[in-house]
């Protein structure tokens, strides 16, 4: 496939890696995913304040399903355009891609920050624009680590990863506490929040980010797309759906709808892929699976997306539904606080990050990666050891445990894959390593909330049954109660609202004033879900410890300290027309 140069391949080399620029495609690329991510899990905090704003109750099961694409739509978008985005990128230009990018989320932001409907309508206004900056959001991350690539020599490219990894990480739990404080004064400030930023990332980026990657001349693979697109999305949705309750079940896994979406899913993949190996020019480039580090790096990047993108969910839940309330939060402050809760994680992350990640530089991925995995599976050993109504001194040094493995391992292993991809190939590689983790984070919350459904179904309606009745509610009511998919539970929990004051309705009105405020109070629901949330804990804990062990599996067998042509840290230093041979002789087709 030939390669567009508009300059010397040495000249470009040597510009893009300059102190100067390198710093500022740093500065640039860690803003736009910090915006990206952050706008990703502020919305977590803020839909109670959202939902009330619009006038819905999202635990009424017509409304269910507006909580969920509230939830989860931004990361179906992004899990399903990555790939594309980022081959867009090495077509058309990685920059030309990631300033869209910036105009596209900042233009989205400023619609839904405007909403000005009530019910149904502003929900479903609401989630297309969430569709819309999640096109943004994924223009940025598709083509942020490809840039930084660019512009980094390999001996740097950890630090860059790494701060670029900190900045993801942190920018999930920024949100959690920037939306607990936002969305009680006014929820459309947690849009809005985002319009500044994205304005002088837009005009910054405009000015100062250049082109420096090698763009492969080639034409859009249509077919790829639309059957990547379709085949993701149908699985994605079924994921989605899956969570719901379907006629006497607590779930939608027996559901037709589902069952057809994951299979008709699966299917398009496999018809995809298949078209992909006899494509002149695909958009998954799956021959990059040749080399052993892109190939070792991703598994271990899907794995341990599996294993850390329900974590957040089910500790948010653990804190929310349970721990909180017991430790005198009331049921409406426990979003906020969680979030705060959590920052030991983020601490975590801030150290390891950059720190593993100019060490990887020296010494290659794999020890720190295998390690960082190693460690991030222990603690979910460790937090299976703790009491649902634990010490917080354990639990925040566990947490803080968890985000020092997870940081030693995103910044080596993300400069580890990078780094072994053609100059040519490395906006499709990065769109693909975003892909996996999108998708599997997507994938990972149905897991995590199968399993605690799963926990909760087998032991809380009788236990919530023998709690009510003891406390005066009517045999029928508590029946009818009891009855009710576990699901509701937890949403509750997760929104901070008071699960018994929900699920009992009016029905509080006919018991004394005692009975109701005992079964409302902060100690009475944590308490009776307690021991089968416990059980549920277990299980989605046994579930990421064994992904994160076989993440640690896959990234020790990635192999040494590898570059793309082992001797591309010479190519500043050697004559052009060397450089572009060399530079020339090292992209994939």
């Amino acid at each position: 496939m030939p390669v567009l140069r508009t300059r010397g391949s040495d000249e470009r080399q040597l510009d893009a890696r300059s102190d100067h620029y390198k710093w500022i495609a740093l500065s640039n690329t860690t803003l736009g995913v910090l915006m990206a991510v952050l706008n990703q899990s502020i919305i977590l905090i803020a839909l109670p304040d959202i939902f009330r704003g619009i006038s819905i109750n999202p635990l009424l099961p017509a409304n269910t399903g507006y909580l969920l694409w509230m939830l989860m739509g931004f990361m179906v978008v992004m899990a399903v355009l990555v790939v594309s985005l980022g081959r867009l990128g090495d077509i058309f230009g990685r920059v030309r891609m990631y300033n869209l990018g910036f105009a596209v989320f900042t233009l989205f932001s400023i619609l839904l920050s405007v909403t000005w409907m009530h019910g149904t309508g502003a929900a479903m206004y609401l989630i297309i624009l969430r569709v819309g900056q999640g096109v943004g959001g994924a223009l940025l991350m598709a083509n942020s680590s490809a840039i930084l690539t660019d512009a980094f020599p390999p001996d740097q490219r950890g630090l860059a990863m790494g701060i670029n990894n900190v900045a993801m990480i942190a920018g999930s739990f920024i949100g959690l506490v920037l939306g607990g404080l936002l969305a009680p004064v006014e929820w459309r400030l947690v849009f809005l929040v985002s319009v500044p930023f994205g304005l002088f990332g837009t005009v910054w980026a405009y000015l100062k980010l250049r082109d420096h990657g090698e763009r492969a001349k080639a034409h859009i693979d249509w077919w790829g797309n639309i059957t990547f697109a379709s085949g993701l999305v149908m699985i994605l949705v079924g994921i989605t759906y899956g969570l719901l309750p379907y006629g006497g079940h607590t779930m939608g896994w027996t559901s037709p709808f589902v069952l057809s979406m994951v299979l008709g899913g699966t299917i398009v993949l496999v018809v995809f892929c298949f078209l992909e190996m006899r494509a002149k020019e695909p958009m998954f480039r799956l021959g990059l699976f040749r080399i052993k580090a892109f190939a070792a790096g991703n598994f271990a990047n899907l794995l341990a997306a599996l294993s850390r993108g329900g974590m957040m969910f089910i500790i948010i839940i653990w804190l929310q539904g349970i721990w909180l309330p017991q430790h005198g939060f009331s049921f409406s402050q426990t979003p906020l606080w969680a979030g705060i809760y959590m920052l030991p994680l983020t601490a975590g992350f801030l150290i390891a990050g950059p720190t593993c990640g100019v060490l990887a530089d020296r010494y290659g991925a794999r020890p720190f990666a295998t390690v960082g995995l190693l460690v991030s599976a222990g603690t979910f050993v460790a937090l299976q050891a703790l009491p649902v109504d634990f010490s917080y001194v354990g639990f925040g040094f566990i947490l803080f445990a968890n985000g020092l493995g997870m940081g030693a391992f995103g910044a080596p292993n993300q400069t580890g894959i990078m780094n072994s991809l053609p100059p040519a190939q490395r906006g499709v590689g990065a769109g693909m390593t975003a892909t996996f983790m999108a998708s599997a984070q997507v994938l990972s919350i149905g897991i995590f909330f199968t399993l605690m459904i799963l926990g909760l179904s087998a032991s809380l309606p009788s236990a919530l049954f023998h709690g009510l009745t003891v406390n005066g509610v009517g045999v029928h009511t508590a029946r009818r109660v009891s009855a009710l998919p576990p699901v509701g539970s937890l949403f509750a929990a997760f929104l901070g609202y008071n699960p018994l004051r929900e699920l009992l309705g009016p029905a509080l009105s006919h018991l004394s004033a005692h009975s109701a405020a005992h079964l409302t109070s902060r100690s009475f629901f944590p308490r009776l879900i307690a021991p089968p949330f416990g059980k549920g804990l277990h299980e989605a804990f046994d579930f990421a410890f064994a992904a994160c062990l076989l993440g640690a599996v896959a990234s020790f067998l990635r192999g040494g300290k590898y570059h793309h042509g082992q001797d591309e840290l010479a190519l500043a230093h050697e004559p052009a027309s060397q450089a572009m041979a060399e530079t020339t002789a090292g992209v994939v087709d």
